[in-house]
């Protein structure tokens, strides 16, 4: 399924226009985002949780050359599977 099947679907489910149900999509997304750059959880129920995290700065190489680098340290978002979605 694709964004724009997608936000069909949960136009088609809430009753809301397709462009309203775009919107609403962009506001969590937009938000789930801010939330992580602060560094902390957005917990959906049944769906899971979101959790921005600092990925410490480490040795890797070049896949092209092999030659050594170091990868910067840098913000990550994480999310874990609510258990309900264990099917």
């Amino acid at each position: 399924m694709n964004k724009k099947d997608f936000v069909a679907s949960v136009a088609e489910k809430t009753g809301l226009s397709a462009s309203d149900a775009d919107a609403a999509l962009k506001a969590i997304i937009d938000t789930v985002i801010e939330v992580g750059i602060a560094e902390d959880k957005v917990i959906l129920p049944g769906l899971g949780t979101f959790e921005g995290k600092m990925r410490d700065e480490r040795q890797g190489r070049n896949p092209s050359t092999g030659e050594a680098i170091t990868v910067p340290a840098k913000k990550v978002l994480k999310f874990k599977a609510s258990t309900a979605l264990n099917l």
